[in-house]
């Protein structure tokens, strides 16, 4: 069992199940340019708030070799949102306050309004990587699911070339499991990563 805050903001209500830090390991399976890159990680991965109408993310992965070598993967960071239209009430871009006085807190049935066709809440998530990359998700969550593919991906010079992704995050039997598939390397979309990761005490 699941217990979910009551505190929450109404657009975080169908993201509330994410919330929590969640551990554990996963495999990973990718080709790309004739090098094949598999094994095992351990995995951390934290979604909380802090008030706003966003979830905070993080999450680092290590590669395991053995039981005391762990080599650091990735560390990522980011903010996942449902999509919804703008509003003068909104502050932004960077520090420019409102332009306009929200006249009440954002309410369930507001966030009901933003229900799509097929039953979910459409999202938008941006994520940076350790190594300067950036991914910009549009995606929905749908219940205990979550399905997202990358709208943009934004990288240095000084990393590796990586075009696309898509992520898919469920809950089944209270572990979160996900899914990562990947353009890198100069190879196509395909299957990266999964993991299974239980809710850390």
């Amino acid at each position: 069992m699941i217990d979910l805050p009551t505190d929450l903001p109404a657009d975080l209500v169908p993201l509330s199940w994410l919330l929590g830090v969640w551990e554990g390991t996963g495999v990973i399976d990718y080709e790309a340019d004739g090098v094949a890159f598999r094994g095992e990680f351990a995995h951390r991965v934290s979604f909380s708030h802090d008030g706003g109408d966003y979830v905070n993310y993080a999450a680092n992965a290590w590669f395991v070799a053995d039981d005391e070598s762990r080599t650091p993967l990735v560390a990522e960071t980011g903010y996942w949102r449902l999509a919804r239209p703008l509003e003068q009430a909104d502050a932004g871009p960077a520090l420019l306050p409102p332009s306009a006085v929200r006249d009440a807190s954002r309410t369930a049935d507001d966030v009901e309004a933003l229900r799509n066709a097929e039953g979910g809440f459409d999202l938008e998530v941006a994520i940076v990587h350790s190594d300067g990359i950036s991914e910009l998700y549009v995606g929905q969550v749908r219940g205990p699911r979550i399905d997202l593919a990358t709208d943009a991906v934004v990288r240095p010079a000084s990393a590796k070339v990586y075009t696309a992704a898509t992520r898919m995050y469920g809950l089944v039997d209270g572990h979160l499991l996900w899914a990562w598939d990947i353009a890198a390397l100069g190879g196509e979309l395909g299957s990266h990563a999964s993991a299974r990761l239980a809710r850390a005490e």
